[in-house]
């Protein structure tokens, strides 16, 4: 049974990056835990859950890039704050987890409260992002942005604060009661995933007639969920079955994992590009009309990459296979009309001769 405010039933299953700090001097040591690895003559901790790490930071970066590739979606800039915390914290674990840094470094506990403040400000973030959509403030705003990353910026530096005060006993905090931050390690990550929850379901059921971003929620809190029970419940019973070679910690991360790419598969289900706006779409097609040119009688179709149109009335292009422009004109493959009325150079020279009579152009030239 789990008591408020002590690591010491949690550590004892599941081999969290505190445990080594806190309870007594010199830290609860997990039942049963994966087997080490030497690698260079050095001893790797964890080898599995360090692989889980560095897929995550891997597929971490994928979803960056295709976020920052919808460039009109909604909440773009305030969400890809948060898969770049989630990537400093998979990249901060892999050195404390393998071991890389010893816990008895002297440098272990600052690194330990690093990683602490990351995740209570990458949840902060979450959470902030729950409300994104409902548009307090416009996206992609300075209001927006700044209000989100001086919010997580405060919350890093408080959790920071707690953190190394319990570890190094100053301030009134003290190792053997470590209650603020089983609060902002244990507590805060839960409301925040709650709070998100919720305000994504309200969002998704009030504004959208779609409802299959439920589902993407819906898996996200089973993953969620899922890492949760393994680590705290049955991370030593996995460990004892499989002989050491893993334990609960790896599926924990391997769950943590699927949770945040099922945020990124809610996210650009709900957001769709603007593609009159959008940069870089190999597929895009596009027209422009001028009324002043449009004949009565003038039919346009539109296909992929090309278009054909009525006699000087529209202007159609796109991206050819690789990647250069191309423009089509109407008029059987003839000259357009101008995209800002009148008549083309071509049309005017094919009624009137070249070079132009009159106007001083002997003169001149």
């Amino acid at each position: 049974m789990v008591a408020f405010g002590s690591f010491k039933d949690i550590c004892e299953t599941a081999a969290l990056v505190v445990c080594p700090l806190v309870e007594t001097q010199q830290g609860v040591e997990p039942t049963c835990y994966s087997r080490n690895v030497e690698i260079a003559r050095s001893l790797i901790f964890q080898p599995a859950t360090c692989f889980v790490h560095i897929v995550a930071i891997i597929m971490t970066g994928i979803m960056i890039y295709h976020v920052r590739s919808k460039y009109t979606a909604v909440g773009r800039k305030e969400i890809v704050m948060f898969f770049y915390l989630y990537a400093l914290i998979e990249l901060l674990a892999i050195f404390l987890d393998s071991g890389i840094i010893p816990t008895a470094s002297n440098v272990y506990p600052w690194f330990t409260a690093v990683y602490t403040g990351l995740i209570a400000a990458t949840y902060t973030c979450l959470l902030i992002n729950g409300f994104v959509g409902f548009q307090f403030a416009e996206d992609g705003t300075p209001l927006s942005l700044w209000f989100l990353r001086l919010t997580c910026l405060a919350v890093f530096g408080v959790s920071f604060f707690i953190a190394i005060a319990t570890f190094k006993g100053i301030a009134g905090l003290n190792y053997l009661k470590p209650i603020g931050l089983w609060i902002i390690y244990i507590i805060w990550p839960a409301i925040c995933a709650i709070i998100y929850i919720i305000s994504q379901l309200i969002l998704v059921i009030r504004t959208l007639d779609d409802r299959w971003p439920i589902g993407d929620i819906l898996f996200g809190v089973g993953f969620f969920t899922v890492a949760q029970v393994v680590l705290f419940a049955f991370s030593t019973t996995i460990c004892n079955a499989v002989k050491h070679y893993i334990d609960g910690l790896f599926f924990f991360t391997l769950c943590m994992l699927l949770s945040v790419m099922m945020v990124y598969k809610y996210w650009d289900s709900i957001t769709k590009e603007d593609l009159e706006f959008s940069v870089g779409s190999k597929a895009a097609v596009w027209e422009v009309k001028d009324p002043l040119l449009a004949s009565a009688g003038g039919a346009y179709s539109t296909g992929h990459g090309q278009l054909s149109a009525g006699p000087m009335s529209t202007y159609g292009g796109g991206m050819d296979d690789d990647g250069s422009m191309n423009y089509h004109y109407g008029n059987n493959g003839g000259t357009g009309g101008s995209l800002v009325g009148g008549v083309s150079g071509g049309q005017y020279y094919s009624q009137h001769g070249y070079p132009p009579q009159g106007g001083g152009y002997n003169e001149r030239y």
